[in-house]
């Protein structure tokens, strides 16, 4: 599984999320997560059609497919429980 994470850093709730997620790969190494900021990365945030609410965080599988998506501050507890459930994906 791969996580696509799209953020700014003018948005509350991507600064929230940030040390969530590096918590969460530190408990996780097999998981791979790449980061893109919103204003910058204008290729992904169209290609994956990224709306104007943020962060989001886009979950692709082993083929590189989209299988999930999520917006906004996710709780740490919900995040490692979907993750270890798709961990195969």
């Amino acid at each position: 599984m791969k996580v696509l994470k799209i953020g700014a850093v003018w948005c509350p709730g991507c600064i929230i999320m940030k040390p969530r997620w590096q918590k969460i790969e530190q408990e996780l190494p097999w998981l791979e997560t790449e980061y893109f900021d919103y204003d910058k990365d204008k290729d992904v945030v169209e290609k994956y059609q990224v709306g104007k609410k943020i962060p989001v965080f886009i979950f692709l599988d082993k083929d590189s497919q989209e299988f999930d998506r999520k917006t906004g501050e996710i709780d740490r507890k919900e995040l490692m429980a979907f993750l270890q459930e798709n961990k195969d994906r």
